[in-house]
């Protein structure tokens, strides 16, 4: 029996739906399935993700940094990147292991090649989060923060915000159920 997903009118999985699943390769030479996940965590975050976009390499210590901080509350983060590759080299699966690498990444980023996954969660560009709980439902999807360009505003940190609320043993509704995310589109073949 295949799952009827919900889309809001932007083609994004809607708040409340479960984590269309997966199965992808990683750089760490492993593969990775939703099924796996369950049960392992009280949340889970699926960013969509690259190497070449500004938008992503402005993120990067910021999605480290909340990884740490994270890390021992039972979370657990997966980048998937799903550009095309031969339109944009940057973004092939070599140039991802060496990414991981340099970058030190604490969490599994893998690769979607033929797009599917990105299309079955309707990312729409490069930094998108995807916020699930333990039972995998969708709490929260959009930007990691308001702040993309570490401009001199008061950042609000709604990712943080969502992980928090998820975590808490209080759990109420998330405030920002969705953001609109800021980054470069997913490059489509």
């Amino acid at each position: 029996m295949s799952i009827r997903y919900k889309y809001d009118a932007g083609g994004q999985l809607q708040i409340g739906q479960p984590a269309p699943d997966f199965d992808l390769p990683g750089v760490d030479g492993k593969n990775y399935k939703l099924a796996d996940l369950k049960g392992n965590m009280k949340a889970l975050a699926i960013i969509f993700w690259c190497n070449h976009c500004p938008y992503v390499i402005k993120s990067e210590n910021k999605i480290i940094s909340t990884y740490h901080d994270y890390q021992n509350r039972e979370t657990q983060f997966i980048l998937i990147s799903a550009n095309d590759a031969v339109a944009y080299p940057q973004d092939s699966f070599e140039n991802m292991k060496k990414r991981a690498v340099s970058k030190e990444y604490p969490f599994p980023y893998l690769y979607n090649e033929d797009q599917t996954v990105a299309k079955a969660y309707g990312a729409q560009v490069t930094p998108h989060v995807f916020l699930f709980d333990e039972e995998l439902v969708l709490r929260y999807r959009g930007a990691i923060d308001n702040n993309i360009n570490m401009e001199n505003i008061r950042t609000i940190h709604y990712f943080r915000a969502a992980l928090d609320r998820i975590l808490s043993p209080d759990d109420e509704s998330i405030q920002d159920k969705k953001t609109d995310p800021k980054g470069c589109s997913i490059k489509w073949k």
